[in-house]
């Protein structure tokens, strides 16, 4: 039991942190009917169909079989990277900016094992992870922190768009100048024949391509958001029920425990009045610290009940999500998956540091010209 215990703290820590707040919380503000208005139901919907519907796409290998017909046409390591990179960038803003990694990832370290350049490596994946995180900044659904500031502040999609396209657009020119700094010198190699993966089938394709579309639809606000699971759970349980499996549950429940913390802060005068000056003085600077230390979708959630000002907390939690390994969690997906391919953990962690606060410096600028 109490290996279990420490495994659940060292693996989702801020679920462990998050539960134990939100149970402090209750202390001081008995649980009562105002409980149930905490939660933000459409979030957790959406965010649990979208889970569910790409979890089904990826256990029929479709990002795999896309990704390796496109690397297997790539022979040059420059461009390799730059693929990567950019693909990671765009892909992040559809399928979040966790899904990207973890679908582009393993194929990064399989495709540059080829060029037997650690180096690179190291930096490719390091500048994947920083253009996934800025990439899925464009569009409500490419992050959970997005996601619920989308209808936390009830941002239209236009408005959404216009704020955030400026700062996606520096960073694309930022990432492919960074890609073009660290690959001064060409290889070639062959890699056509790095891996082998099946066609998915085209008529599930396209069963969950139609879902998909679905949860667009409901973040759009043309569907209302309890049509939206009904529809794809029943759907995926006649499908592939593998898929539920590929839910992460875990942040689910750690949006629950912040909303209850989150809801019982705002109901406490002192902390409510103290929380709101503070935070409205610089409300990017204080999403983006914050966020170094709690990670962006929690400092998200904890600042949106004390402040108004609902543009500058979007800005600043995903340029937060930059920094430290755990300023955004999908940042340490890549960790992982190097850290099982190389012994020098710790030489990434200082590396990746490095490089992502060299893009927090120049982005965080331009929140003060704009």
């Amino acid at each position: 039991m109490k290996e279990k215990l420490l495994h659940l703290i060292k693996t989702d820590t801020i679920l462990v942190v998050s539960g134990l707040l939100a149970a402090v919380s209750c202390f001081f503000v008995h649980p009562d009917q105002t409980y149930f208005d905490y939660i933000n139901y459409r979030v957790l919907a959406i965010l649990f169909s979208l889970m569910l519907v790409v979890g089904a796409m990826r256990n029929i290998g479709t990002f795999d079989y896309l990704t390796e017909k496109l690397l297997s046409r790539i022979h040059s390591e420059r461009i390799i990277t730059l693929f990567l990179v950019v693909l990671s960038f765009f892909l992040s803003m559809v399928l979040t900016n966790d899904v990207a990694l973890v679908t582009l990832v393993p194929f990064a370290l399989l495709t540059l094992k080829a060029f037997g350049d650690r180096r690179r490596t190291v930096y490719t994946l390091i500048l994947m992870t920083v253009g996934a995180n800025l990439g899925s900044m464009l569009t409500p659904i490419g992050n959970p922190q997005n996601l619920y500031l989308y209808t936390e502040y009830n941002f239209t999609f236009p408005d959404f768009i216009k704020l955030t396209l400026p700062y996606t657009a520096a960073a694309l020119v930022l990432l492919i100048v960074a890609v073009f700094l660290l690959n001064r010198t060409d290889k070639t190699v062959d890699t056509a024949a790095a891996t082998q993966v099946s066609r998915p089938s085209v008529p599930k394709f396209l069963i969950y391509l139609a879902l998909f579309i679905v949860c667009l639809l409901t973040v759009a606000g043309i569907l209302h958001y309890l049509i939206m699971p009904g529809i794809c759970v029943a759907v995926i349980i006649f499908m592939d029920r593998r898929a539920f499996l590929k839910v992460d549950y875990a942040l689910l429940l750690t949006f629950v425990f912040f909303f209850i913390l989150i809801g019982n802060l705002g109901r406490i005068e002192a902390i409510k009045n103290a929380l709101s000056s503070v935070v409205d003085q610089n409300v990017v600077l204080a999403a983006i610290l914050s966020s170094q230390v709690i990670s962006n979708v929690p400092a998200a959630m904890l600042l949106s009940a004390f402040t108004t000002q609902g543009s500058a907390l979007v800005v600043g939690v995903n340029l937060g999500g930059l920094g430290t390994l755990i300023a955004s969690m999908a940042s340490l997906i890549t960790y992982k998956f190097y850290a099982k391919e190389s012994q020098k953990g710790e030489h990434y962690i200082l590396k990746f540091t490095l490089v992502s606060v060299l893009f927090l410096v120049p982005l965080y600028l331009m929140t003060l010209l704009l």
